[in-house]
């Protein structure tokens, strides 16, 4: 039987930018959060991508979630433009299998401010998943 009136419940799931303050830290918090009981830990940001998904983590495929991203602005702070440089310098310097060309013209639009940080990039990702609704704190 269908219960109705759970039907547009969201299940809340909280990331806090108090936990962590790089790429990794924030990889960490979220495998910690949405894959805990997994052996399976996000170290991308297509793994980020791909988790959001839903189905082998603390909710099911499509299910409606909503996230509330704590401490955000220390977030926003954290995967700024300097974590963001050092991001796809990094990304530059191992080369292969980078689109170094591409991430050059990334950094470079980055460093004349049109650019998105790491910060912009992870509420791009999450905002691109419908079932998924986002609030900062």
């Amino acid at each position: 039987m269908l219960n109705t009136s759970n039907n547009n419940k969201r299940k809340m799931i909280v990331i806090n930018g108090g936990h962590f303050s790089s790429l990794g830290g924030f990889y960490e918090e979220i495998s910690n959060v949405l894959m805990r009981d997994t052996d399976w830990k996000v170290g991308t940001l297509d793994g980020f991508d791909d988790i959001l998904y839903g189905g082998f983590g603390l909710f099911e495929n499509g299910e409606k979630i909503e996230i509330l991203w704590k401490e955000s602005e220390k977030s926003k702070e954290d995967l700024g433009l300097k974590a963001t440089q050092e991001f796809y310098e990094n990304k530059i310097r191992q080369g292969k299998p980078f689109n170094v060309e591409l991430i050059q013209q990334k950094l470079d639009e980055l460093l004349d401010g049109k650019g998105q940080t790491l910060f912009d990039i992870l509420v791009e990702i999450i905002q691109s998943h419908a079932h998924i609704e986002l609030n900062m704190d």
